[in-house]
């Protein structure tokens, strides 16, 4: 498509063989074991871990912090040709924990007084979200993200799907470099998915986007720039980093892996690296378990939010009409009911070949944070039920309440770009 600019013609050559060598299938369960203590306290999540990579997961690494300490586990491999498990301290593409990122940077703004929640899209971004019945004068900051906006997800258009995320086209087009307004023109191409702003919630990357180019507007710096000075050098995340468009993966990390295809079934492809500026402010971050746990305790614990601004991120709105206690989402950051009553607090990421979850309890004191290295499969949903509830998989089917089955359902739609 003319809105990318691809790299030259010896990369494609490299990426061509990369794919004929490249296309993998998953090693048999029995030999794929866990490398990661089963005992105590967290022995469920490790079995549900477990039970991941049973389904078809290639690996499994994550981190439980509580006050009794830190465990750390993982299940599986980390790389299918050579067999290399999963590593305790891997780095990952977090996806749409991104979100959360971008939304308390936006809040911290907020609190600063240099943006109001009821501002609308159009006052920062003027003229840009229009056409086929979109309408940024009618859109506010807050509908932005809560996703409440109606704006339509880029992501989902079948031309982005093609190019990007589906085999043919991402083996040809994993290295171009996406504007953030190209993005947002994706999206215009289609109908609002709610004819009136903040009536119903409707999952759009491109509210993220939006967010982003706001970000960007106000401060006068990338969005990488204020997320590390706001978030990452306060609270030391050395392992999370904010790529623009560098491909690569800072060590250690393992290989991620997709079917690139709207089907589970057929061969698995190596699609570690990717251009991730077709996600940027909606997905595009790199950390580790313990940098997500460490944000996630710091952000609930008030150490990153005004009182106030806190309690905005936290007003939510319902994710599904059946179930609207089960599943919540509020300005980045959603909530969910467990099986045992408990709540949880955090953001689900799905991009190529990661899936990850990070959640922490109201009080951030009880975290968790891990990642599949796979896109296709595994229970994510019951490792976080088995880590707060001490239930969950073990293999076989779950045996979740409706009303947790209705989160769980919530948060699988939970994509990233």
């Amino acid at each position: 498509m003319s809105a990318r600019s691809s790299l030259a013609g010896t990369a494609a050559l490299a990426v061509s063989a990369a794919v004929t060598a490249g296309l993998l299938v998953a090693p048999d369960p029995a030999h794929a074991r866990p490398h990661g203590s089963d005992g105590g306290r967290h022995a469920p999540a490790q079995r549900a871990m477990d039970a991941a990579v049973e389904d078809g997961v290639p690996g499994v690494t994550g981190q439980a912090r509580d006050a009794y300490g830190t465990w750390n586990g993982t299940s599986g491999v980390g790389d299918l040709t050579t067999g290399r498990p999963r590593g305790s301290r891997d780095h990952y593409r977090v996806g749409s924990v991104t979100k959360t990122f971008v939304a308390t940077v936006l809040l911290q703004l907020v609190g600063e007084r240099k943006l109001d929640l009821e501002d609308t899209v159009d006052h920062w971004l003027p003229g840009l979200v229009r056409g086929n019945g979109h309408d940024g004068r009618r859109v506010t900051v807050r509908q932005l993200l809560n996703h409440t906006s109606g704006i339509y997800d880029y992501y989902a258009d079948d031309d982005f799907a093609a190019s990007f995320r589906l085999r043919d086209g991402f083996f040809e087009h994993r290295y171009d470099t996406w504007r953030p307004e190209q993005l947002v023109a994706v999206a215009m191409r289609h109908e609002p998915t709610s004819a009136t702003p903040g009536r119903t919630w409707h999952y759009s990357d491109t509210n993220y986007i939006l967010a982003g180019m706001i970000l960007e507007k106000i401060t006068g710096h990338s969005y990488a720039h204020e997320v590390r000075k706001r978030i990452i050098e306060p609270l030391k995340l050395r392992e999370t980093s904010v790529p623009r468009t560098g491909p690569g993966m800072p060590r250690p990390s393992s290989r991620a892996y997709s079917k690139l295809s709207d089907d589970s079934t057929g061969p698995s492809y190596d699609v570690t690296e990717f251009n991730p500026s077709a996600a940027w402010t909606s997905g595009g971050m790199i950390s580790d378990s313990a940098d997500l746990n460490r944000f996630h305790a710091a952000l609930l614990g008030g150490r990153l939010l005004p009182e106030r601004q806190l309690a905005e991120m936290k007003t939510t709105v319902p994710m599904s009409e059946e179930f609207p206690q089960a599943a919540r989402y509020g300005l980045g950051i959603a909530e969910r009911r467990l099986s045992c009553g408990r709540t949880v607090w955090g953001h689900h990421g799905g991009i190529l070949g990661s899936t990850t979850e990070s959640v922490a309890t109201e009080d951030g004191r009880h975290a968790l944070s891990f990642n599949f290295n796979g896109d296709w499969t595994g229970d994510s949903h019951a490792v976080i039920e088995a880590e707060f509830c001490g239930t969950g998989r073990t293999g076989g089917q779950s045996r979740l309440s409706a009303v947790s089955r209705s989160t769980r359902d919530s948060f699988a739609g939970l994509r990233t770009e």
